[in-house]
Parts: C-alpha cells; sequence; structure tokens
C-alpha cells in the first residue's frame, strides 16, 4: 500500500492516490487531472478506480475527465444521483484493490450524500490503517452542515452520528485524510497540518470535545462564514458530470482595438487580474478586480457573474493562463480572451483608463482625524471587524457589496479597506462599476494600520481566507 498526497493551494483541496504493485485509486480530484496520471506514470500504476466522498461544493471535481484519460469506473455515492455512468455506492459496499480493502462508511453531515472509505491493508493485518473522511472529519475541526438551505439542523444532526457512532469507533491508530486543510471555507477552524489519526482528533479536536448533541449542533449552526456563492453551483455541476477541459473555449490572444471592440459586447466582462498596486495605477473602465496574489479562485467563484464571456488583463500571457486554471477549478468556464500587450499596450493605443489612488495608513489615520466627511468601509468579514477595526468604518463584507452598495453616499469621498489591500481593492472595481467616483484604496490595509500602531493588531485577520 502507497499513499500519494496532493494539495491545491488557495482552496485547500487534498486529494490522494492510493495504489497497489500495479493498480491505483484516485480519490476526490481536482479538476486539472494531469498530475494524477503523470504521477501513476512515475508510480508505474495504472488509474482503475475513481472515488469521490461527496458532491463537493468548493470547487469542480476532475472525475469526468479522469475517466476519459484513463477509462478508470468513477465509484460515488448513490443518494447523489448523479447522471453520468458510474458505480453507486452504499453502506457496507466493499472496493477490492489488490490487497487493500475499501469499505464504504455513509457519513452524511456536510452534505446529505457524503461517503467515507475505511482502508484495510489485508497483506499486514485487517485492522485499518487509514480512512478517507471528505470533508466530515478535518484536522482540528468538522464538515460545515449549513451548505444548504433550511437543512443546516437536520445535517449537523447527521453529523454528529457520523462521527460519533461511525468514525469515532475506528482504533486512535487510524489515521484520518480530509479533503481540505487550512484556508477552506468547508470548515470554520482547520489546522494546518494535513492528515492525522482518531484517536489525536477524539483527544483534541474542538467540535468533538461537545459530547452532547444539542450542543454540537448549536456549536455548527451558529456565527459560522458565510458560503460563497458558487458553493451551491459546484455541487449540481460535480452530480451531472462537468465539462470536460478540452470542450472549454481556448485563451485568444485579443490586441487593444480587438479587446475594446469584444468588451463592447454587453454580454462580455473584463477581469483584471494584475496585482492591487497595478490596477489602481491604471486600468480598463468598468473592469472587475481580482488580484492573483489573494484568496482569486474563492472570490472568482463567489462574485463574478456566470452569464458572461470573461476577458483577462495580466501581466502577460502565463498570468493569464494561471489566472484561467484557477477560475476553471471553481466553475468559471467562459474566459474566453485576454488582453495582448497587458495595460501597456492599451496604453499606447490611447484608449481610455481609470485608476484607483492608493494611500498608506499615515495618510488614512490623518484623513481620519481631519475630513469628517470620509466614508470609510471596511470590507473583511464580520468577525475581523469585531476583533479590531477603527472608529466610524462601516463594515459591508466585500461580496455583499455587490448588492449592498446602495447603503453608502456616492456624494462622499470613499475609502474602502479590508486586512492587505488586496480585498479593498475588488470592492473598489465594485464601486466604480456602480459609479462612484472618488474611491480610495488602503495599500496594507487594517495589517498596516495596527502595524503603525493605530490600533490593536487582527488576530482574526491573520486566519482569515481573504487577504
Amino acid at each position: 500500500m502507497l499513499l500519494k498526497h496532493f494539495f491545491v493551494e488557495k482552496i485547500a483541496h487534498s486529494s490522494y492516490i492510493l495504489a497497489g504493485s500495479k493498480s491505483c485509486a484516485v480519490i476526490d480530484p481536482q479538476r486539472d487531472v494531469e498530475v494524477y496520471i503523470q504521477a501513476a506514470r512515475a508510480m508505474g500504476v495504472t488509474i482503475t478506480h475513481i472515488l469521490q466522498t461527496h458532491l463537493h461544493a468548493d470547487f469542480i471535481s476532475g472525475h469526468m475527465d479522469l475517466a476519459a484519460q484513463t477509462g478508470a469506473k468513477i465509484y460515488v455515492a448513490k443518494s447523489a444521483q448523479c447522471t453520468f455512468a458510474h458505480e453507486p455506492l452504499v453502506e457496507g459496499d466493499v472496493i477490492e484493490l489488490e490487497d487493500m480493502r475499501l469499505e464504504v462508511l455513509e457519513t452524511p453531515g456536510h452534505t446529505p450524500e457524503h461517503l467515507s472509505y475505511v482502508v484495510k491493508d489485508t497483506s499486514r493485518s485487517e485492522s485499518p490503517v487509514g480512512v478517507f473522511v471528505g470533508d466530515t472529519l478535518f484536522v482540528g475541526d468538522v464538515g460545515r452542515p449549513d451548505l444548504f438551505p433550511n437543512t443546516a439542523q437536520e445535517l449537523a444532526s447527521k453529523l454528529y452520528h457520523s462521527l460519533h457512532d461511525k468514525l469515532l469507533t475506528l482504533p486512535d491508530y487510524c489515521e484520518v485524510y480530509p479533503a481540505h486543510g487550512a484556508g477552506s471555507l468547508c470548515g470554520r477552524s482547520m489546522g494546518a497540518k494535513q492528515t492525522s489519526t482518531i484517536g489525536y482528533e477524539r483527544a483534541f479536536n474542538a467540535a468533538l470535545q461537545h459530547t452532547d448533541k444539542a450542543a454540537f449542533i448549536k456549536s455548527l449552526t451558529e456565527n459560522m462564514p458565510e458560503a460563497p456563492d458558487h458553493f451551491s453551483r459546484c455541487s449540481d455541476i460535480n452530480r451531472k458530470g462537468p465539462r470536460r477541459v478540452a470542450e472549454l473555449p481556448g485563451l485568444v490572444e485579443l490586441d487593444a482595438r480587438q479587446f475594446r471592440e469584444r468588451v463592447a459586447d454587453p454580454g462580455v466582462l473584463v477581469l483584471d487580474v494584475r496585482g492591487y498596486h497595478a490596477f489602481g495605477g491604471q486600468h480598463i473602465p468598468n473592469a472587475w478586480h481580482l488580484d492573483l496574489n489573494g484568496n482569486f479562485p474563492t472570490f472568482a467563484g463567489w462574485v463574478l457573474p456566470t452569464d458572461k464571456d470573461i476577458l483577462l488583463v495580466a501581466e502577460g500571457y502565463q498570468q493569464a493562463v494561471e489566472a484561467n486554471l484557477w477560475v476553471r477549478r471553481v466553475g468559471v468556464d467562459r474566459v474566453v480572451g485576454y488582453l495582448k500587450g497587458g495595460m501597456p499596450g492599451w496604453a499606447v493605443t490611447g484608449l481610455a483608463s481609470r485608476s484607483v489612488p492608493q494611500i498608506s495608513e499615515e495618510v488614512l489615520h490623518g484623513r481620519m482625524c481631519t475630513a469628517p466627511a470620509l466614508q470609510l468601509v471596511d470590507v473583511r468579514a464580520p468577525n475581523e471587524f469585531a476583533n479590531s477595526h477603527i472608529q466610524g468604518a462601516v463594515n459591508i463584507p466585500v461580496a455583499d457589496l455587490r448588492d449592498r452598495w446602495s447603503e453608502l453616499r456616492k456624494d462622499l469621498p470613499t475609502v474602502v479597506i479590508c486586512s492587505s489591500g488586496i480585498r479593498s481593492s475588488l470592492a473598489a472595481s465594485i464601486l466604480l462599476r456602480q459609479g462612484f467616483e472618488d474611491v480610495t484604496n488602503v495599500a496594507g490595509g487594517m495589517t498596516g494600520y495596527s502595524a503603525a500602531g493605530y490600533a490593536k493588531q487582527c488576530r482574526a485577520c491573520e486566519n482569515s481566507q481573504g487577504l
């Protein structure tokens, strides 16, 4: 038995190859599947099984691409009611893989159709060596049960039994292989360590210390972070079977004038993926801004309209390719081109552009003391704002600003701030699209503001998934 772990930064997704001497299974594959094909080739094994623990909400799975390229069978819960060719699984089913036996547990709670796979290496023992738990159990946390409308209480109850009646009955030494780690919004406070054991989690996982069912349910149904928009889309896409990557549009190179012609189409939007300082210096009017250095895929899935083609503005071709890879991972499949020559090419063509002033924390502090008409908008999450904020700031989380911009006054100078300058630059682009004229971004955000001594340090910002 050989286990190989794969980890996708930003969405904090873990997937695995479980291999014998000739064949292997891929568990919870990412959408770009070449990494598994290359790894299997290097290991000298053939991919014969594709196992899904659940219908992932935060990313598009690679099961369809991997099956098409390898001929491997897809295994998924019968209750998921998937519409593609697959092997449906229920509690008690067993998958044989050479000397390994994978026993199926139904572990609903994070999602209704969730499975876990208990692994036994029969060449050594009949005892479980590990368990692929998907998003039921994490290092230091458990899966959130509130992703589906009006079912949080019911799913939290099922999660309690999945954990206490099933997973926690496994031996202490049984290894835990979760589908996510720190930085994912599928839980609330996951640890940075990527694997664990049943015994360690039983002893030290804060969520598992709630042995009273009512207390457990209460802890998981109150004060949970907001779920991004694409969480409700990705599950259904994964159920139906995502489009294969080879079928998606290519990345067409457009010069400035061709780009401008395409942008005139109301069915097209511009997405600028450069750093927030670059976007602030010069950008195409009405562009969305998502800094590739931040939690780019999460916010791309969260805020971008799904009914429009997307044209990218990047520092160059490679950055455009990287951005396209990330947005496809969260189901944003309509990127059709990028700007040749970037903003320098746009500028020398004499086309219109806009800018967003970037100010330091010192300048902001001075303006807060001397400009009473200033409108300061803090676009961090509520828990970050509660931990530390500037007196007089209005808290509207950046994703909510798409609708709540109307709560703000367009006739006042508006300054946006987050923890670093990245989310607030997205906020600035949203406000500019809504007709705000005087918008300024705070470079360095609350992290810099507290470092300058103007506010207490925000501990919640340090653990933020947003940047």
